[in-house]
């Protein structure tokens, strides 16, 4: 058996590069919890960077994986498949006004395919997007990522791209005119500090888009499909965006992606945009499983009631550490005195693996299955580590 120095070796030699290792080799999962190659446990804040919402290996989504894959592996969108058609209309049927879905492969895709419909129905180049926003990392949705670290090296990057302070409704007015084809906003702003969006904001930034003849993009990456309460976060503040984009937890870690299209997108036409794997039949199949799941177990609802009572106790520890704890259901980010990367290998020791989210933020984005007591061990290990 391979050790983990070799493992690590192999990785070394032949990956990217691109990636910032932490000293971990992860070999298999199970709900909330992960294990190493010594069979060392963990429980997982880190949740595959938000997409593991139903849990690791759930057993629901292998057998339909099984299933699928017994029949049809691959089958392109010229040809019409059952297991796709009944997913795109159920993902239709979760937001009322989605008329058509595209399928793709992650949530960057779905972001510049969103970009490209708005373009294309408006007739408009310009796209505002907010400051401290991630919207992935492609030339498209990396021109509507704010922060330089991600920009630096490729630009020049797509023009028409502008951006604005984030929940501030009088730049937001400043910046929409009759050459903007749409606005791009994250619900909660995950990259950029776990920052959720007042409603003021989300609602006057749908009704500047009305006035103005722009399309409201909403990117539910990260916060779809029951991560912070609702199926999607925008469904907290009564919004109707005309384009949402999402990816990560949609397929339960197969890759996917997709945009819900609404009533104020023209009809697109064929040949506009494509993806040979976008709409496969075994992704469609895990995620018809994942909307079973999420709505038999009704887990957006469990994890607005984890997640706040999670926020609401480390809130009230008031730790000398802790600057602010802040998000919506099982999406938190607990921005802290100092930096943090030496605070989650701290949390790593203990058994618990979280994220960053900048240089100051603890981001936990748990599996929506966690239970009670899973979260309370996450909890003691945050107030050891923060009250070191």
């Amino acid at each position: 058996m391979e050790t983990m120095l070799d493992i690590k070796a192999l990785e070394g030699q032949y990956s990217s590069g691109i990636y910032a290792k932490r000293d971990l080799v992860i070999t298999r999962g199970s709900g909330a919890l992960l294990y190493d190659e010594q069979g060392s446990e963990y429980i997982d804040c880190v949740g595959g960077q938000g997409t593991a919402n139903v849990g690791h290996c759930q057993p629901t989504v292998i057998a339909a994986i099984q299933e699928q894959i017994q029949k049809l592996m691959i089958c392109p969108e010229m040809f019409h498949n059952p297991t796709r058609a009944q997913f795109q209309a159920r993902l239709c049927g979760l937001v009322p006004g989605m008329q058509r879905a595209y399928l793709c492969n992650s949530g960057t895709e779905a972001v510049e395919a969103a970009i490209k419909f708005a373009r294309y129905s408006t007739g408009r180049p310009g796209i505002v997007a907010a400051m401290r926003g991630f919207h992935g990392r492609t030339l498209g949705s990396l021109s509507a990522t704010w922060n330089k670290k991600y920009r630096d090296g490729f630009e020049p990057l797509v023009p028409g791209f502008s951006h604005v302070p984030y929940d501030n409704l009088e730049k937001l007015q400043e910046a929409v005119n009759d050459s903007t084809a749409a606005v791009l906003l994250e619900v909660v702003q995950g990259e950029g500090g776990v920052y959720p969006g007042s409603a003021e904001f989300l609602q006057g930034a749908q009704e500047i888009c009305r006035q103005r003849g722009a399309l409201l993009i909403i990117d539910e990456v990260q916060t779809g499909f029951g991560r912070t309460g609702q199926m999607f976060a925008f469904q907290h503040h009564g919004l109707q965006p005309d384009l949402v984009a999402m990816g990560k937890s949609i397929a339960a870690g197969i890759p996917m992606g997709a945009v819900l299209l609404g009533e104020r997108v023209t009809q697109l036409s064929p040949g506009v945009h494509g993806s040979t794997f976008g709409g496969n039949p075994v992704a469609c199949a895990a995620g018809l499983a994942v909307l079973d799941l999420l709505e038999g177990q009704q887990l957006p609802q469990r994890a607005a009631r984890l997640g706040k009572a999670l926020m609401d106790e480390i809130a009230a520890l008031n730790l000398p550490a802790v600057r602010e704890v802040r998000g919506k259901g099982l999406m938190i980010g607990i921005e802290t005195r100092g930096k943090v990367a030496g605070l989650l290998g701290a949390l790593a020791e203990k058994g618990v693996l979280a994220l960053p989210a900048g240089l100051t933020v603890i981001r936990l984005l748990p599996p929506l299955v966690i239970s009670g007591e899973q979260l309370q061990t996450v909890k003691q290990a945050l107030i050891e580590v923060l009250s070191a």
